[in-house]
């Protein structure tokens, strides 16, 4: 089984730059997706707190787990998988199942 976690950490563009704090998901540690904030913003010291004592991410890194876990059919996301807690996936994942989805 695999487990499902995820955590506020800044996330920046190829170059470093246009930092902004997201919510990682990982899958046993590897990051595989993240959701933008809407409703928290990084003025929250909460978010920020957390935000500033995680890994930083960039483009690169995401892009480099992200062919990994297809290479590896490890991506929660795209493969049908046993989880721990699939209800720690993103809720547009977990809301769903396949027959709720638009063709």
């Amino acid at each position: 089984m695999y487990q499902i976690s995820s955590t506020y950490c800044w996330y920046s563009d190829w170059l470093n730059k246009n930092e902004k704090i997201v919510l990682m998901y990982f899958i046993n540690g590897i990051p595989f997706t993240w959701d933008e904030l809407v409703d928290v913003g990084t003025e929250e010291e909460d978010v920020l707190l957390i935000a500033n004592n995680e890994r930083k991410y960039n483009t690169e890194e995401i892009y480099n787990y992200y062919t990994y876990l297809m290479e590896e059919e490890f991506n929660p996301l795209v493969y049908e998988m046993e989880l721990e807690n699939p209800e720690e996936l993103p809720l547009d994942q977990y809301e769903y199942g396949d027959e709720d989805l638009p063709n």
